[in-house]
């Protein structure tokens, strides 16, 4: 019996996802586990060091098995590193009840929102929010697809897939041929209420209307899917939610290509995972004095660790 989970995946100490290409890989991973298990996905939110997923499945474990293993090969293959990526127990939390389903897709679609990451919701590229009433909300841009038969050059050779998952030119699976974005829009179900939801600030009203569901659940709030997640303080979430995050500084990703680019022209290095300590203290000390990156920063961008 499939039940509704939210599951997070993160990695504090190193950068998951590095590049344009490896959210790319990342989203297509998780498409491919949701039908090897048999699952429906519903919203998701990709970030540098973790991943928020709202997932219908009869067995939360075996989908994220499915997703984190092939991304893991890839991301290992790739950057010349060997191991486990990301933490050893992901967090799960079944959801239950409408409101506490409304709490948990608002909170994983702002998820770029809180990290400061955009100045508002929709402006984060890497999660499913602009793929929800894209219609009535005038999101529907001119997708140049790809062939069925190309699709392995971004989610590699021998994978099976459904016919209804459509590929754009970057190589990313439209959000909207994979996810059950109808469902999610019956749940929010107009695409005011839609909207108010994304622009909402966070109050003990939320825990308030959860109370409604009538079940024994614990509230859906900020503080506990983001409990494993050292990133953004709590704190901080809150002040980037009212649209004042510093774009002054640099993003993870933006600092990620800089590295890896420095690494590769100036080191001829593959990765960060070639590197002694001390060639990375000495990319730390560039990146500090040219971006002004901060210890937190610099640590999960050349897995190092001041």
């Amino acid at each position: 019996m499939k039940k509704t989970y939210h599951l997070c995946l993160s990695s504090d100490n190193e950068i998951m996802f590095r590049d344009e290409e490896d959210y790319i890989r990342g989203f297509n991973c998780f498409a491919l586990a949701l039908y090897k298990t048999g699952s429906t996905g519903l919203v998701e939110s990709f970030m540098s060091t973790h991943t928020h997923l709202l997932v219908q499945t009869s067995d939360p474990n075996k989908f994220m098995g499915a997703f984190r293993m092939p991304y893991t090969k890839y991301f290992n293959h790739k950057y010349c590193r060997n191991g486990k990526l990301g933490e050893p127990v992901h967090f799960t939390m079944e959801i239950e009840g409408l409101y506490h389903h409304l709490a948990a897709m608002s909170y994983i679609l702002r998820n770029g929102l809180h990290h400061g990451l955009a100045s508002i919701a929709y402006g984060y590229p890497h999660c499913s929010i602009n793929a929800i009433f894209q219609k009535e909300m005038g999101k529907r841009p001119e997708q140049d697809l790809l062939p069925q038969n190309s699709f392995y050059r971004h989610i590699g050779r021998n994978v099976e897939f459904p016919d209804s998952y459509k590929m754009n030119r970057s190589g990313l699976l439209l959000r909207e041929s994979v996810l059950d974005i109808a469902q999610v829009e019956n749940l929010f179900a107009t695409p005011r209420a839609f909207d108010y939801y994304m622009n909402r600030k966070t109050s003990e009203d939320w825990i308030k209307e959860q109370g409604k569901d009538n079940n024994c659940s614990a509230p859906v709030t900020l503080e506990l899917i983001e409990s494993k997640v050292q990133l953004t303080s709590v704190k901080d979430m809150l002040v980037f939610e009212r649209g004042r995050s510093d774009y002054r500084r640099i993003s993870d990703i933006d600092l990620c290509k800089e590295t890896d680019r420095k690494i590769r022209e100036d080191l001829k290095r593959p990765s960060i995972y070639a590197l002694t300590h001390e060639e990375k203290l000495k990319i730390a000390k560039y990146l500090k004095e040219r971006f002004y990156a901060g210890t937190s920063q610099l640590n999960r961008c050349l897995s190092l660790h001041l």
